[in-house]
């Protein structure tokens, strides 16, 4: 049976480490053995495009087929390489250090360089979804795929499932080290929580100014409204939304830190 669990988990990435992965990462997992089925779906479009081509029966739809199919396949592998550890390193000490420090780095890397980055995707790519879809856009190609919104949808949700395997595998790195408090998940990520407590105040006032705006009004005239402008703090200017960020992300963590104290002194 042993010999089994171990040729499953150099098989399947997935497998391995299985006991430590708490819901969100074996949620990861299902959805990433599921996309992976669209692999040989897109092998299988590429052969036929091949073959169509080389008897003069060209079909654009299969061209942008093979290019949605690659790149969900791909942003959801990204997830999963994130919650298997399975994605490519460059560093060669790193094989080599205690699990104490290995859980360390993960930390720093996961929840301070790359989360953020999820974020900001995630904020980019928002936009160029709602415009897709209330456009109706389709393929350049006549003959092409058209509802090219459903992609750039998925594109934009997709960066949430890779932000849900980054924080559930800085949850299991602080579990390891005997912290897994609510408080302390959002101190080790402390740049990816800035930005969600910053995109948070700002999709919120804008929904209100939308919804308390006249009929008509434009997503580009309510980014202009003066809740949205700058502040000059010295030598830098920063938007109201990110000085309310800075000021309530420590007082949220506080607050969360004070209230976990209290409960383990109630215990």
């Amino acid at each position: 049976m042993e010999e089994i669990k171990e040729i499953a988990a150099i098989s399947d990435p997935g497998e391995i480490g299985r006991k430590n992965h708490n819901r969100a990462d074996r949620f990861v997992i299902l959805v990433a053995n599921i996309a992976a089925w669209l692999f040989p779906i897109l092998m299988l479009a590429i052969c036929a495009q091949v073959v169509l081509r080389g008897i003069g029966m060209n079909q654009a739809w299969l061209d942008d087929l093979q290019w949605w199919l690659y790149g969900a396949a791909v942003l959801v592998g990204v997830g999963y390489a994130v919650t298997t550890n399975s994605h490519v390193r460059v560093d060669i000490l790193y094989d080599h250090f205690p699990q104490d420090k290995k859980s360390r780095i993960d930390i720093f890397a996961l929840g301070w360089l790359f989360l953020p980055f999820i974020i900001l995707c995630w904020d980019v790519t928002l936009g160029y979804a709602i415009q897709s879809i209330g456009a109706d856009e389709g393929s350049s190609s006549p003959n092409g795929l058209h509802n090219l919104w459903i992609l750039k949808s998925f594109v934009n949700i997709s960066f949430i499932f890779v932000g849900i395997a980054c924080w559930a595998a800085i949850y299991r790195s602080l579990r390891t080290q005997g912290r897994s408090a609510l408080w302390q998940q959002m101190l080790a990520a402390l740049p990816a929580t800035f930005f969600l407590i910053n995109l948070t105040i700002y999709y919120c006032l804008w929904v209100i100014i939308w919804l308390t705006s006249p009929a008509g009004t434009r997503g580009r005239q309510i980014g202009r409204h003066a809740v949205f402008d700058e502040v000059e703090i010295g030598v830098y200017e920063f938007t109201y939304t990110v000085v309310a960020a800075l000021i309530l992300t420590p007082i949220i963590i506080l607050t969360l830190r004070a209230l976990d104290q209290r409960r383990q002194t109630l215990r």
